[in-house]
């Protein structure tokens, strides 16, 4: 697929760092005329050999305010987007699509006390650029991060998670972030042993955040692979929390990410 050179920006590789085999992390320059919203994605493209172009979804990473646009990305085996990605070093150049577009952000819920960001490997991307926009702090009482991975190694960004507690501008907000990392395959001390849907079922999870999902309470975002996004909205739905549309306002937003 090969896309108009006026839909995108050529931008230069600034860094990337392989967290494990099969994940790693992107930094980008960022054109000056690009603009999105926390929890947005935006395609990416890469450049083959013969001059055609793969072009896949990713959700931004970096705050709307940041100079660089970041992402996190798994390696698909075999992949024809992500084993081409995984190849490039800084230096080497990145096609990024004018437009982001997406309706993981705040402005799917139009009240709400408490808001749970429920993410599943790279699906914690887009919660990691709404918790460093301001608005998100001064909106929610209560903000709780629950993040799923497979095994210990596999949960990126724990500097960033822990410093939002040390950031000057969120020191009389940092106290409303309750953080739950969700280790699935491995014992992991300090860590939930058991996948979002199974903590659900059993009250785990809103024993841990000492906080109870109620529609008229909770606000839930959900970012993962889709199988996860509908179990735990079937879950959700059963309590009577359902998806927020445009026509009819609800405690839900979701975004399949493969």
């Amino acid at each position: 697929m090969t896309v108009s050179e006026d839909k995108f920006t050529r931008q230069t590789l600034l860094d990337v760092q392989g967290l494990t085999p099969s994940l790693f992390t992107l930094r980008t320059t960022r054109d000056a005329g690009f603009r999105f919203r926390a929890g947005q994605f935006v395609r990416l493209g890469v450049e083959k050999a013969d001059g055609t172009q793969v072009w896949r979804a990713y959700s931004l990473v970096s705050a709307p305010h940041d100079e660089f646009l970041e992402f996190f990305s798994i390696v698909v085996p075999g992949g024809e987007f992500t084993s081409e990605l995984s190849r490039l070093r800084a230096g080497d150049s990145l096609l990024v699509e004018r437009q982001a577009t997406g309706y993981l952000t705040l402005d799917r819920f139009v009240d709400g006390r408490d808001l749970w960001l429920l993410g599943s490997g790279t699906g914690i991307a887009p919660f990691l650029s709404i918790l460093q926009d301001f608005e998100v702090w001064q909106r929610f009482e209560r903000i709780v991060l629950v993040y799923s991975a497979r095994t210990r190694a596999e949960l990126a960004y724990q500097p960033m998670i822990a410093g939002f507690a040390g950031l000057e501008h969120l020191a009389e907000f940092a106290h409303k972030l309750t953080y739950l990392p969700v280790v699935t395959r491995e014992p992991a001390a300090g860590c939930l042993g058991a996948r979002i849907t199974e903590l659900l079922d059993s009250g785990d999870l809103e024993r841990a955040a000492g906080l109870q999902l109620t529609p008229e309470d909770s606000r839930v975002m959900i970012c993962g692979n889709p199988q996860m996004i509908d179990d735990i909205r079937q879950r959700l739905k059963a309590r009577g929390l359902n998806l927020s549309l445009t026509r009819r306002p609800g405690q839900v937003a979701v975004e399949n990410y493969w």
